[in-house]
């Protein structure tokens, strides 16, 4: 069985020992530079375990107009503490053959969901969390695509529901979410920041 081959990049190349806590404004043109710069491949386990890597992870919050697209894993899913746990995200680990983080982007959105369409994906910005081991090892690259009222859907439907849910909803089951979909919904909530185009 091959092993899964992740891009990391070095934790000195984005941020301190700790790094912020959220998610910071970023460009697309910058990050990039700095990943095809310092990025590189290696085995998911070496990843997991190693502080100095940081594992890129494109993001994607959908919204439709003022609406977040909501999911909610089942209780079919594999990890048991994710179970009846909500998530605004959809998004994985960019892979050998992906390209760019888009590139994977459109590899998740296509893995995902279904839907006749790929949206135009814009960074909103760089999301970290260190107060997890998991988190630690981890570094978002969070995007933001309108789906301008067309119908998405849930591929995997026996793990996942979802729908387009006003920001209300979202609030209603905050303390639910993953700790992810959390920090960019407060993010993407707070005073200043533009509605969905």
């Amino acid at each position: 069985m091959s092993v899964e081959e992740v891009l990391v990049v070095p934790r000195a190349a984005v941020m301190g020992d700790p790094g912020w806590h959220g998610i910071v404004e970023a460009d697309l043109a910058d990050f990039e530079a700095v990943v095809r710069s310092t990025g590189r491949f290696v085995a998911r386990p070496l990843a997991e375990a190693d502080r100095r890597l940081k594992q890129v992870i494109p993001y994607l919050v959908l919204r439709d107009g003022d609406r977040y697209f909501l999911m909610r894993r089942t209780r079919a899913g594999g990890d048991a503490r994710l179970h009846d746990r909500y998530s605004i995200g959809v998004g994985g680990h960019l892979n050998p053959g992906d390209g760019d983080l888009t590139g994977g982007l459109r590899r998740e959105w296509g893995e995902e969901l279904e839907a006749s369409f790929v949206p135009e994906f814009r960074l909103l910005g760089l999301l970290n969390d260190d107060a997890t081991d998991v988190g630690a090892v981890h570094l978002g690259a969070v995007f933001t695509a309108d789906a301008e009222g067309r119908r998405v859907g849930i591929r995997e439907r026996e793990k996942l529901s979802g729908e387009f849910a006003t920001a209300a909803a979202v609030e209603a089951v905050r303390e639910h979410l993953e700790t992810w979909s959390e920090l960019a919904f407060a993010f993407l909530q707070s005073p200043g920041q533009p509605p969905a185009t």
